[in-house]
């Protein structure tokens, strides 16, 4: 089992060798985390293609050569051939880069998970790349357990947070509180999407757990 981490690459060189869907996934969700993308390929998709127009990404129009990945940080092999991935991984690695190889996980060394994103709520699932189709019907479970409206509340609760600080003291009572307003018919509300429910419910919470400390 890997050990899990967000990277923060706004501005980060990341490549991507291959122009087909699977690269545009990856391009895709590379851009929402602002890095600086340039792409290896001879042909795009044409999504890709639009990204490449538009200025989003920089394409390398050709087929992967050793030397195209100097600088870039973080490497996705994403063609259809092993072959090319496993020389492409190599470079990577030996300039110190992170290599995801579409085709060997194994030889990988990093997997992106399937993910839902809630505006600043993020959840993922892996199965360690031994089953994608499991973690992907987990992640469709989460999307009704989470709709999303949850990203909408998180910003409140971090407003809320403030109010908090104020009203109860020590981090073992913030603690406590949250366990119990975080839970039950308070979430509930959320889901239904009664966000201004959900907060009169909480802030009245805080008064009352307040008041019985």
């Amino acid at each position: 089992m890997g050990y899990p981490i967000i990277l923060q690459l706004q501005g980060v060189p990341c490549s991507v060798v291959g122009g087909g869907a699977v690269a545009a996934r990856k391009v895709k969700r590379l851009l929402e985390s602002r890095a600086q993308v340039t792409v290896i390929a001879p042909e795009l998709t044409p999504v890709l293609q639009e990204m490449a127009t538009a200025g989003k990404i920089s394409w390398r129009q050709q087929t992967y050569v050793p030397g195209c990945l100097r600088g870039a940080r973080l490497v996705f092999c994403t063609t259809a051939e092993p072959a090319v991935n496993r020389e492409a991984a190599a470079e990577a690695r030996a300039q110190g880069a992170l290599v995801n190889d579409a085709t060997s996980p194994q030889g990988s060394d990093f997997h992106v998970p399937a993910s839902l994103q809630r505006g600043e709520l993020l959840l993922t699932v892996s199965t360690g790349g031994g089953s994608p189709e499991l973690a992907r019907q987990i992640r469709r479970e989460l999307e009704t357990a989470y709709p999303e409206a949850f990203g909408a509340w998180l910003e409140r609760l971090v407003a809320l947070r403030q109010k908090l600080q104020h009203e109860l003291s020590g981090p073992q009572q913030r603690q406590a509180f949250w366990r119990q307003a975080l839970s039950g018919a308070i979430l509930d509300f959320v889901r239904q999407g009664q966000l201004d429910r959900a907060e009169d419910e909480l802030r009245h919470a805080i008064t009352d757990f307040g008041t019985e400390s």
